[in-house]
């Protein structure tokens, strides 16, 4: 796709690792290894559009499955904004997902653009702060017995418990995202059965809890207090909780933790039917 000098293709490793770059220049904090874990996910996932030889914009237009796609990483270069590029780029990568359902995590004040294009509220996503060694009074000083290391897991056993998570399986993209630099991933065993996992990466700021899912709130509690033991005190961290899941909030709270960010989640076409009750911890913004 050419308009005069301006291109549109498909990204390399190079302009993946570009793209989440940018995404922190824009404040969206993202994690250490997220351009690896992100760029094999849709070997054609990543879009750029060039100006005479230079990338100006990106945008992620994931394939999962045959069914489901996901929007992220729009962002055009400051300097070339207003110009109809950024346009451009988004045209291509909803054609990319074309007769697929959609989803993306935008932020508030765009939800009416993203209508314009056919996608629809379905819930807020909360981003909330705290920070390692804060003590959390209401809770148990030690951790429940239950806990495992997430390696200790079959990874079948993990792909399966993930699976009602997502509106598609994603098998290469789990694989990677436990095992990557850095990250604590921590399983919620009971009775000889996974009842929960979740992991904490290191990001460019602090770190990130995502995903976290249990079966209820204690055994949440439990993995979320096993897994911010491993930041170091004073370190800032993350969890995104979708709003409709008053638990998830509650946990957030009382472990004080303070709002620092939201997105509206969106869906063109129907909104999965995902547990959302059972969801403490949005694994990713930008790739769902």
């Amino acid at each position: 796709m050419t308009d005069n000098a301006y291109t549109i293709r498909t990204a390399t490793p190079q302009d993946v690792a570009l793209a989440v770059d940018w995404a922190a220049a824009e404040g969206w904090n993202p994690g250490l290894s997220d351009a690896p874990c992100y760029g094999g996910i849709d070997a054609g996932g990543f879009l750029v559009g060039e100006l005479d030889g230079e990338v100006i914009a990106t945008i992620s237009a994931i394939r999962y499955g045959e069914e489901f796609g996901f929007i992220g990483f729009y962002i055009v270069r400051p300097d070339k904004r207003g110009h109809g590029y950024g346009w451009q780029l988004w045209q291509a990568g909803m054609d990319q997902l074309k007769g697929r359902v959609i989803g993306l995590d935008g932020v508030v004040a765009q939800q009416d653009n993203y209508r314009k294009s056919g996608f629809e509220l379905a819930y807020r996503n909360i981003r909330y702060e705290g920070h390692g060694g804060d003590a959390c009074p209401e809770c148990p000083s030690d951790f429940d017995r239950n806990i495992r290391p997430l390696a200790d897991i079959p990874f079948d056993r993990i792909a399966a418990f993930d699976r009602p998570f997502f509106p598609e399986a994603r098998p290469d993209f789990l694989r990677a995202w436990i095992a990557q630099p850095g990250a604590t991933a921590r399983a919620l065993v009971r009775d000889g059965r996974l009842a929960g996992y979740g992991v904490c990466r290191p990001c460019r700021e602090g770190y990130k809890i995502g995903p976290l899912y249990a079966e209820d709130a204690k055994g949440a509690e439990s993995l979320f207090a096993a897994l911010t033991a491993t930041v170091p005190t004073g370190a800032p961290y993350y969890l995104d909780t979708p709003e409709t899941n008053p638990a998830a909030v509650s946990l957030a709270k009382r472990h004080g933790m303070t709002l620092s960010f939201e997105t509206a989640r969106m869906y063109a076409g129907q909104a999965p039917d995902l547990p959302l009750d059972r969801l403490f911890g949005v694994t990713s913004f930008e790739v769902g």
